[in-house]
């Protein structure tokens, strides 16, 4: 394993590059709708790589910009290095994580490393640095005949089970192996609820490390199986009938080495700074709902019966309400949001958690009580009582939601909420004109 690389200079890069034989360097960003990408050069370039002087062409990439506006600049965070543990010995790859500038060296409007960066300034203006921790579940399936994507699962284990009904194992073992000696710090791996549906945790961190770290493990996740003749995917929900994938996010403010969500002389020992913070995510919820759930078919998670939250409220234990609160108290205090789904671009979407968080502290928002009883199987009438509202039900309702939330809206900036939502409203017109199997089963021989 690489030394850490934090406060790394070029010059450390450079020298680990050559002592570990990095032949070819990535240079790795998402687009908008979090798609990692990546531009590679040989070594001959590193050193114009590490002085951010790359260049690509951002017309090409979903959501960034015009083709009269295209020429971009990569500017790597050298604290990243990273290099991949396969391959041939003498002929290694190293990645760098680059935030993405403008021909003139400004920070480009449609980076969503960006758009973090600045809740993160916001949040410091405040006296507060976030912590974060994801928790991105996702299947692996047998491909098809020709390789194809299919759903053909390759166990039929449940929650915690162990081989030899857990085929994956030996994938997960694979995939822990490569993150352990990229630096991750895992903490567990196990077997999810659905057939060939898994789970790996590690250590939460900063909330920029955290989404740099989802990036890299939805890669390697898919990298690894794809070894093990396993194709992966974090699609939240490619199976009916069965449990999603979702990505629960654990959040934290702390001021200096204190947890601000911590009072051990309060109810519940949470300080009013947490339960403003829950506030806010309970008044922005269906605003950053497609951000934190972003495909058509994210919303076939988010219905009652799997486990999947579907309903605005928050709680200690009961894990149908959208948040809950975690048992550990101390500096382990943390808000943890069950929405979230693995497709979701991980920057946006704690950009978004983080601005609705707040807000709420910046106005006292109401966090209203919490909600220890089985909202899944209250009334109607009661859930209004208790002011708990639902989650958009599909994708183009959460656009709605997106376009009237200015708190929201303000936090991506008007690039990225234009263009997010113009690809996300074209993503639902395409979905409504196909003609699903469901609609052959059910119309062709009736009508």
């Amino acid at each position: 394993m690489l030394p850490d690389t934090a406060g790394a200079t070029k010059k450390d890069v450079l020298e680990l590059a050559a002592k570990h034989n990095v032949r070819f360097l990535r240079l790795q960003f998402t687009d908008i709708l979090g798609i990692n990408k990546n531009v590679e050069v040989p070594a001959s370039q590193f050193e114009k790589a590490l002085n951010g002087d790359i260049m690509f062409d951002g017309s090409s990439i979903e959501g960034f910009v015009r083709i009269e506006e295209s020429d971009m600049l990569l500017a790597p965070d050298l604290s990243t290095f990273r290099i991949f543990p396969w391959g041939e010995s003498e002929n290694r790859v190293g990645r760098l994580i680059c935030d993405i500038n403008t021909p003139d060296g400004a920070p480009f409007p449609g980076d969503p490393r960006a758009a973090l960066r600045r809740q993160l300034d916001r949040a410091r203006a405040l006296g507060f640095t976030m912590n974060a921790g994801m928790e991105a579940e996702f299947f692996m399936f047998r491909p098809g005949p020709e390789g194809q994507a299919v759903t053909a699962t390759h166990d039929v284990g449940g929650y915690f089970d162990l081989a030899p009904v857990d085929l994956g194992e030996n994938a997960r073992r694979g995939i822990v192996d490569v993150l352990e000696q990229m630096g991750f710090e895992v903490e567990a791996a196990h077997h999810e609820v659905a057939h060939g549906q898994h789970e790996i945790d590690f250590r939460y961190a900063d909330a920029l490390t955290t989404a740099d770290n989802i990036a890299t493990f939805r890669f390697v996740v898919k990298y690894i199986a794809q070894q093990f003749g396993l194709l992966a995917s974090f699609m939240p929900k490619p199976i009916f009938g069965q449990n999603g994938s979702g990505m629960h996010t654990h959040q934290s403010l702390f001021r200096g080495s204190d947890n601000a969500f911590w009072d051990p002389n309060a109810q519940w020992e949470l300080s009013q700074t947490a339960l403003w913070y829950i506030g806010g995510l309970l008044r922005h919820a269906r605003g950053f709902c497609a951000i934190t759930n972003p495909l058509v078919n994210s919303y076939k998670r988010l219905v009652p019966g799997y486990e999947a939250p579907v309903n605005v409220a928050w709680s200690m234990r009961n894990r149908s309400p959208m948040v809950r609160i975690p048992d550990r108290r101390g500096l382990g205090t943390r808000v943890e949001l069950r929405i979230p789904d693995p497709a979701a671009n991980p920057y946006l979407a704690l950009t978004v958690m983080l601005a609705a968080g707040l807000d709420g502290i910046e106005t006292q928002a109401d966090s209203r009580e919490p909600v220890n009883t089985n909202i899944w199987e209250m009334s109607y009438r009661e859930k209004r009582r208790l002011r708990i509202d639902d989650l958009p039900h599909a994708l183009n309702e959460a656009c709605d939601e997106l376009e009237k939330d200015d708190v929201i809206k303000a936090a991506l900036g008007e690039h990225i909420t234009t263009n997010f939502i113009d690809a996300k409203r074209q993503e639902w017109r395409d979905y409504t004109t196909q003609v699903s199997e469901w609609e052959l089963q059910n119309y062709l021989a009736k009508y």
